[in-house]
């Protein structure tokens, strides 16, 4: 009865944050942890403690997995450089840099130590990506964030993985090195292959129920066997989102999509509410622990306050040469934009070569054209890099990775609370400045550039839905059928007695003929749908529309099928 009621409190807390944080302008974690910290404090609440292992195997495999399903994946090939550079350069140079200050102001650490700590700090936490959207912050800094939160947080425990086996023994920078290849490449090559094996397995089952209920279990069948291979399970989960994301448009329906993104955004919702909560509920637990190792709150402050402001300035010095770097690469992919028009013409004129051949030529220089005009109206510059740097946010990840420190590791109380006050301190200060700080940068506002990339997708909409309707399969195999549809819709949406009093006339008649009708207007629709739907997988093939625009285009869509499947007369059972 006691955890029954105490899960009910804890979903009434989440949910009751989620409400309020738009109200206050402040991020739901950053509610839920204050909530947190204040009823650990309260009079006859035990001293809270979890285990390490449900949040690093349990709870992040699945929230990194969503996270990923979502993740535009043309504008992640594009910038896929500099969410590498943050999401495992910065964290080896923070771990690294962070591993010579905490040996020196820690007496009793060695380096080993202090890298392991650096690399507790290091990862960046999802948050952030959040209140960017809130703001309206342009797409591009969006997937950049989205991008570092999914892949940062599997360098920092690899890093980790190799601190705490350097203190028990010796380790190459050699050694360190292939084992964190192999740590990638396996995990990687694993979760590629769940997700397109389950998104096959869920498209041969009919009850979209059951196949959201399948996809549960992908994250951790991508992240169990990677880990017994000595990979990463967390960048196994990404892969296997990925691919699963990519793929659902393709080979799932409409009443599949809308399960899985109504279930998983609650398990998000429970997930992620969940760990911020916990945070605050074990502040109690790490100040006893660090008492009971005759140390005080001050001695974990202090360190914390200097790991933080060292790892903004670290961010901040590798932010924003990484930022002037990928501008540059994006001037340079905008220069062939002449030559690449030019290898255009010259394929339109080409004749000796055959048709698939030109076709898949012809596609290349589409997606870079479209790389072209993608980098022109996002670009990227310093205003864009210092949000980067104050979007830098710790959180569970961070705190639940000191916990996996080894019990004889020195200051090891001291130190798994230092990481907490880095974690709620950036959550604290950065989560409650960003929407400010973003609205100061006056970053470009691109609403009226998407709302003419939507406009555009819908002329293309409204051409194929004309060529659609031309065709034999449609109403050119009857001549009739276009004028039938017309007469039906004018006679169902009068309002006329004459035009009423016909309708009874015509009796079962035109009864008959009407659900004659609405049946051939439901098939045409649906080939109209389906040859859409091609249309817009082809354009994001190629890259020519924003991801926001064309998964606003493919949901209408969805929509459409799924209100065709609702308007269809169920089947007979006799």
């Amino acid at each position: 009865m006691e955890l029954v009621l105490i899960v009910v409190l804890c979903v009434l807390a989440i949910a009751a944050a989620n409400l309020l944080a738009p109200r206050l302008r402040i991020a739901a974690p950053l509610l839920l942890v204050i909530f947190g910290v204040v009823v650990s404090y309260f009079p006859g609440v035990p001293r809270i403690s979890v285990d390490p292992e449900i949040i690093l195997m349990g709870v992040l495999p699945p929230l990194l997995y969503a996270a990923a399903v979502a993740m535009p994946s043309m504008e992640f090939k594009r910038d896929f450089q500099a969410i590498s550079g943050l999401s495992v350069v910065l964290v080896v140079v923070s771990s690294l840099g962070l591993g010579v200050v905490f040996m020196l102001i820690l007496p009793e650490a060695d380096y080993a130590t202090g890298v392991a700590l650096g690399a507790i700090l290091s990862p960046t936490d999802a948050v952030a990506t959040t209140t960017v959207k809130r703001v309206g912050a342009p797409n591009r800094l969006i997937t950049v964030l989205s991008g570092e939160s999914l892949f940062n947080d599997a360098s920092a425990l690899v890093m980790l993985r190799a601190a705490i086996a350097a203190m028990a023994a010796s380790v190459s920078l050699w050694g360190v090195a292939v084992q964190f290849v192999w740590t990638v490449v396996a995990a990687v090559v694993v979760g590629a292959v769940v997700g397109w094996v389950f998104i096959r397995i869920r498209a041969k089952i009919e009850n979209a129920v059951v196949a959201t209920a399948i996809s549960f279990v992908t994250p951790y069948v991508a992240y169990v066997p990677t880990e017994l291979i000595e990979g990463s399970g967390l960048v196994a989960a990404v892969a296997a989102g990925l691919v699963s994301g990519r793929g659902a448009v393709r080979h799932l329906n409409a009443a599949h999509r809308r399960s899985d993104v109504q279930n998983w955004r609650l398990v998000e919702l429970l997930l992620e509410g969940s760990v911020f909560l916990l945070m605050g509920l074990e502040l109690k637990d790490l100040v006893f622990d660090v008492h009971e190792s005759h140390e005080t709150i001050w001695h974990a402050l202090w360190p914390a306050a200097l790991g933080f402001v060292l790892l903004v300035v670290l961010r901040l010095i590798f932010v924003i040469p990484l930022v002037h770097w990928t501008e540059r690469r994006a001037q340079r992919v905008i220069a062939r934009e002449e030559r690449l028009e030019q290898l255009q013409s010259d394929l339109a004129d080409a004749e000796h070569l055959d048709k698939r051949r030109a076709r898949l030529v012809q596609n290349r220089i589409d997606r870079r054209l479209a790389d072209i005009a993608y980098y022109r109206m996002e670009s990227i510059g310093t205003r864009e890099g210092f949000v980067v740097v104050w979007a830098g946010m710790r959180g569970v990840v961070t705190l639940a990775a000191a916990q996996t420190l080894p019990a004889d590791t020195p200051y090891r109380s001291m130190l798994v609370l230092s990481a907490f006050f880095v974690a709620v301190g950036s959550l604290m200060l950065q989560g409650g400045t960003l929407g400010w700080f973003v609205k100061k940068m006056r970053l470009p506002d691109q609403e009226a550039q998407e709302a003419a990339q939507r406009r555009a997708i819908g002329r293309e909409m409204a051409s194929v839905t004309q060529r659609v309707m031309m065709e034999p399969d449609a109403c050119g195999a009857d001549p009739q059928l276009a004028r039938s549809i017309e007469t039906v819709r004018r006679l169902e949406s009068a309002d006329g007695e004459d035009e009423v009093g016909e309708i009874d006339y015509l009796g079962d008649e035109m009864v008959d003929r009407r659900l004659e009708t609405a049946k051939q207007l439901r098939r045409v629709r649906r080939l109209i749908v389906a040859e859409q739907r091609k249309h817009l997988l082809g354009l994001r093939e190629r890259g020519s529309y924003s991801s926001s625009a064309l998964t606003a285009a493919l949901d209408r869509l969805d929509a459409e099928e799924l209100s065709l499947d609702a308007q269809a007369p169920p089947a007979s059972t006799t």
